[in-house]
């Protein structure tokens, strides 16, 4: 159900996203996701605090939620890893630019107008390797459903490389 959800075009949608500091402390910030290739997307700015963390550690936790009834809430703790392949970058650019965000692939970055989660251009796209997955049932129409019609909590593994 969850990749089901994650790959519906609805689910490019405004997420948070944890990182760490470099002194140790949490920083929890929104951004836009999308789920491409089957892969969780997400895209920074270079000179932002978010940025710059994952950077230094690519260590984070990306929670977003489903609207789509019944609602579920998707929390994904992975690694991040710079999407650097040109042709992959032109891919995913226009992927976002056809959902609305008209921006360019530049080499392994994007530019574009500014967006308010992202920060200032040029930007990093970012793949989102899950180490482990969290679906829990979400709050939004929850009276609407059976018990045994709303998802069930669950936790997947994946290895680690």
């Amino acid at each position: 159900m969850v990749r089901e959800r994650l790959a519906n075009p609805e689910f490019q949608r405004t997420s948070w996203l944890a990182t760490t500091r470099p002194d140790g402390r949490p920083h929890l910030m929104p951004v836009i996701t999308t789920w491409i290739e089957d892969a969780i997307h997400l895209i920074v700015g270079e000179g932002t605090q978010k940025g710059r963390n994952l950077v230094a550690d690519d260590r984070c936790v990306v929670a977003t939620s489903s609207t789509t009834l019944p609602s579920i809430d998707i929390v994904i703790e992975g690694r991040a890893e710079p999407v650097t392949d040109e042709d992959a970058v032109r891919r995913l650019a226009e992927v976002y630019r056809t959902s609305g965000w008209p921006l360019e692939a530049n080499g392994d970055k994007v530019v574009g107008p500014n967006a308010p989660t992202a920060g200032p251009s040029p930007y990093t796209i970012f793949r989102i390797v899950p180490s482990k997955v969290f679906g829990l049932p979400g709050m939004l129409g929850m009276d609407q459903y059976e018990q045994s019609e709303l998802p069930k909590p669950t936790r997947w593994d994946f290895a680690e490389s």
